[in-house]
């Protein structure tokens, strides 16, 4: 079952993150941040969290956050954090999820979704390409302010 998440899935949600982020070399895995962020986004009228429950556990998850887009003209999807628990990768489960948070998005006038990916997940670029996602000429790239660094 697909559904939206609630606050009370983010204690289920953080170890998904947990997984997800041990496979991504750019960032690092803290309960505390991870968990604000979720709370931040289940408040947000510009975000949602669609999470994949079976037998009452959520076994998957992903975020998107709509955006302004000067390409289109309009409102795109930026999709975050797309993670299905091990056991029950392969069964579709991460194709719902993408389906779902793009129908979101459609609903609120998005016509682009758009999404980051770890090179070195090949699982997961693989998925994607076969879902129809294309690779782009664009490169990702981030700065932190001075100040967050310097703590």
């Amino acid at each position: 079952m697909i559904r939206s998440a609630q606050k009370t899935d983010i204690p289920e949600l953080t170890p998904l993150l947990k997984q997800l982020f041990s496979i991504e070399s750019d960032f690092s895995f803290d309960s505390e941040k991870q968990a604000n962020a979720l709370e931040f986004l289940l408040g947000s009228e510009s975000a949602v969290i669609m999470v994949a429950e079976k037998q009452r556990s959520v076994i998957g998850m992903t975020i998107a956050q709509l955006i302004i887009s000067t390409a289109e003209g309009g409102r795109a999807i930026l999709v975050e954090d797309v993670v299905v628990d091990p056991v029950y990768r392969k069964q579709g489960i991460g194709a719902e999820l993408l389906q779902a948070v793009g129908s979101w998005g459609h609903a609120k006038g998005a016509t682009r979704m758009q999404l980051l990916a770890d090179i070195s997940n090949k699982p997961a670029l693989a998925f994607y390409d076969n879902s129809g996602w294309r690779k782009t000429q664009l490169v990702c790239l981030r700065k932190y302010h001075k100040e967050a660094t310097d703590s």
